[in-house]
């Protein structure tokens, strides 16, 4: 990489440290208890819900919009299911010890209220673009409703170059990778392979990334949660002593399992938020696609992401991992733990269930941060032509992040990725009010929704 660029890592890996460190992770937080309040425990009361609505067809099919809502959860999903719940969890608790799995599942209960009131405001605030299809996500909100341009176009801006390094060539590096290692295929190779299909299916805009995602999402969850839950239930006497380990070692002051309280604490919310980045604001750019009549049903719809995505997907994982016990290997990286740990289970299948894991998530990744840094782009450069040009830059970059070394462009999308937060948070805070009115209108919808079926029905 050269001194120049060795010296320019080093500088923005410590920017990334100080930017991922308390602050950033306490305004996240805060806003989520701050919403969560405000919307009385809502991602709690009604997720038996808000899953019902997932599966369930949409209401108004007329309804403006794109693509289906469950396209644009699966979109979302798409690139919120990454290598995060694979090696993400594995650094959580490498460096804060079983307790930060414990601190997770805290983040992702707030980040739910913090998910679904981003998806409100994205619907609430989208617009049309100059082909008649659905534009919205923090940039739209940030000017329609909180007045505040320059803040739209700094989210916008970081939105862009997130996409190419966290949504893009650090996936198909981490793709190329474990292929390499696993089934001995050239990394060349797999460029080439992922390129073609991803261009395939991004080439084909918001519409072709939906109908991908609504197959591509639930295949790829089933098959890693499926290979958890053989793990779980086949060695089921050991669930409850993990539990006890997470439960213990997240409010333990000792050092022991990886770190005291609060490095538990730090690094537990830290990649929970990495995984389903709640609060980010990538998500509400794929929600605004949604065919929905009420911005409320949507946001209901978002905020499972972050269940599906933490508390099921992230706790296989973890929980896989305490079980086996090889979190106190201090010698071991992140993928080889959660390798270590599936092979003390599965056997000579463990590698396999990561690796395939890993290729599915990150590809997805790839495809979901597509729509969002095209968005982004669309934002600040009104020229139907950027949409296109941006795709076929971003699917040719998917070649160079599998062949190439990418230290510098993953430590700086990474600051970029929390640079996209800082924006959308201040959004959120200051529109809580619309959320909270937004609220009382889809509450009262279902309920009365609930009233006219029963009556149907006598």
């Amino acid at each position: 990489m050269g001194a120049l660029g060795d010296k320019l890592n080093a500088f923005l890996g410590e920017v990334s440290g100080v930017l991922w460190g308390i602050p950033l992770i306490v305004l996240i937080l805060g806003t989520g208890i701050y919403l969560t309040i405000r919307i009385g425990f809502l991602q709690i009361r009604l997720l038996p819900t808000a899953l019902k609505l997932v599966f369930s067809k949409n209401h108004d099919k007329s309804a403006e919009g794109d693509i289906s809502q469950f396209q644009a959860l699966t979109t979302a999903l798409a690139a919120t299911v990454g290598t995060g719940n694979i090696v993400g969890v594995a650094t959580a608790v490498i460096l804060g010890g079983p307790g930060a799995i414990f601190w997770m599942w805290v983040a992702a209960i707030l980040g739910m209220a913090t998910k679904y009131g981003e998806a409100l405001l994205a619907v609430k605030y989208r617009v049309k673009d100059e082909k008649g299809q659905m534009a919205g996500g923090p940039m739209y909100y940030l000017e329609r409703g909180l007045k505040q341009k320059w803040l739209a176009v700094l989210f916008a801006f970081f939105g862009v170059i997130a996409s190419f390094g966290i949504g893009n060539g650090t996936q198909s590096n981490s793709v190329a990778g474990v292929v390499s290692n696993t089934f001995n295929v050239a990394p060349w190779i797999t460029g080439i392979v992922l390129t073609v299909v991803v261009g395939l299916v991004i080439l084909g805009g918001i519409s072709s990334i939906g109908s991908v995602t609504a197959v591509f999402v639930p295949v790829m969850a089933i098959f890693y949660l499926l290979a958890g839950l053989i793990v779980i239930f086949t060695n089921i006497t050991d669930v409850p002593a993990a539990f006890g380990i997470i439960f213990k070692d997240a409010f333990s002051f000792s050092a022991a399992g990886g770190g005291a309280v609060g490095a538990a604490i730090r690094y537990g919310v830290a990649r929970g938020i990495f995984s389903n980045e709640a609060g980010l604001g990538s998500a509400p750019i794929a929600a605004a696609a949604a065919k929905t009549d009420l911005p409320g049903r949507q946001a209901l719809i978002s905020m499972t992401q972050v269940f599906l995505d933490t508390i099921l997907i992230c706790s296989i994982t973890g929980l896989t991992i305490v079980m086996s016990g090889v979190y106190t290997n201090k010698d071991m990286a992140a993928n080889e733990l959660t390798t270590a740990a599936f092979d003390t289970f599965l056997g000579a299948w463990g590698p396999y269930v990561v690796a395939i894991g890993l290729v599915f998530f990150a590809s997805s990744t790839i495809m979901g941060w597509a729509y969002y840094g095209e968005k982004c782009l669309q934002y600040l450069v009104k020229t139907p032509i950027a949409g296109t040009i941006y795709r076929i830059i971003f699917v040719l970059f998917v070649y160079v992040g599998a062949t190439s070394s990418l230290d510098l462009v993953w430590t700086f999308s990474d600051v970029a990725n929390g640079l996209m937060a800082i924006p959308n948070l201040i959004g959120l805070v200051g529109l809580s009010g619309v959320i909270v009115a937004e609220t009382r209108i889809i509450q009262k919808t279902l309920k009365e929704e609930k009233l006219a079926l029963r009556a149907s029905k006598s």
